[in-house]
């Protein structure tokens, strides 16, 4: 077989791509990478489309065998990722040879890590996607999470070129995940909370709690409260979506969120942001930082440039984009 055998899963790992757009007016989530920015600079490195399935490594790395040599790349947070016990450089492509074994450990920044392959895996697209939705069991791997003797096949194998690949992403591009700032805008039922709750809302630090997943974080701290009732009726919601529960508690949502809620929707995540979010874990705090819709349109933009400057620029550096 040409591809890989897991032989361990890790905490998490799944197949994600970018998502699984057009499907949410029948109740179908997005899903899809958590750090999207991570697995689209990954397979740019490595001359695939930036949508091309990769692995989501979550907390703790899985253990692989390469059956072939293979072209990858490993990106997002730091696994401390080895391939037979020596310790590999991440945000670059590197080749592993057949019968090497690529392990990938705890966090040693961030908490999840994106391995990428040369032309991708070879596996089934649902709803034009490959990405895997764990709670309907569809998508990636048999809509399920990787575990030991799991094997996955590669579109095709990579072949040496001589290329040295002594190169890596400028990673100024990448966000600082020990900034705890999160830039969000107004909600649609902001203006109902009292003056109270907005004040504590951007003047406390809010702390992720256990209860944290793909589909969204619980965050504790102070409770936010609204200046009179409100029956909510349900309405859309999307990733980066903070909802108030009725005990003034504050669910953000992520990429398993779900197509609609009806919790009042307080707050809005920038999409630059979404990526350091999904590099945040249990334990960890966040301030947040109101800023206008101008603000996260050239925060958005400044980034999409980089990444066309990076994609440019790498067309000149090695055959394996031709």
């Amino acid at each position: 077989m040409m591809g890989i055998k897991v032989l361990k899963g890790g905490m998490l790992t799944t197949v994600q791509d970018l998502g699984r757009m057009g499907y949410r007016k029948e109740g179908i989530i997005v899903s899809g990478a958590m750090d999207r920015l991570a697995l689209e600079i990954g397979n740019l490195l490595l001359g695939n489309d930036i949508s091309e399935a990769g692995l989501e490594c979550t907390l703790l790395g899985p253990k692989l065998l390469f059956k072939t040599t293979q072209l990858v790349t490993i990106t997002g947070g730091d696994l401390s990722p080895t391939v037979d016990g020596k310790s590999v450089n991440m945000w670059r492509p590197i080749i592993i040879p057949e019968g090497a074994i690529l392990n990938l450990g705890t966090p040693v920044k961030g908490c999840r890590s994106y391995i990428a392959f040369f032309g991708g895996l070879d596996l089934p697209k649902v709803l034009d996607s490959y990405a895997t939705y764990l709670k309907a069991g569809i998508g990636g791997y048999n809509g399920r999470a990787l575990k030991a003797d799991d094997e996955l096949s590669f579109r095709k194998a990579y072949l040496p070129t001589g290329d040295s690949f002594k190169w890596t992403a400028d990673l100024k591009l990448y966000p600082d995940f020990n900034n705890p700032e999160i830039r969000v805008m107004e909600g649609p039922e902001f203006e109902l909370f009292n003056k109270q709750s907005i004040s504590d809302l951007f003047n406390k630090k809010y702390v992720i709690s256990k209860a944290a997943d793909r589909m969204g974080y619980r965050l504790e701290g102070s409770a936010l409260q609204l200046s009179q009732p409100k029956e909510m009726l349900s309405s859309a919601v999307t990733f980066g979506t903070v909802q108030v529960t009725p005990d003034g508690g504050m669910i953000l949502l992520m990429a398993d969120h779900q197509t609609t809620g009806g919790y009042s929707r307080i707050l809005q995540v920038i999409t630059a942001d979404l990526t350091k979010l999904a590099q945040m874990q249990s334990g960890q705090q966040i301030h947040f930082k109101m800023v206008t819709l101008e603000d996260a349109r050239s925060a958005l933009l400044n980034r999409e440039k980089q990444i066309k400057q990076l994609k440019q620029a790498l067309k000149l550096k090695t055959s394996i984009y031709e």
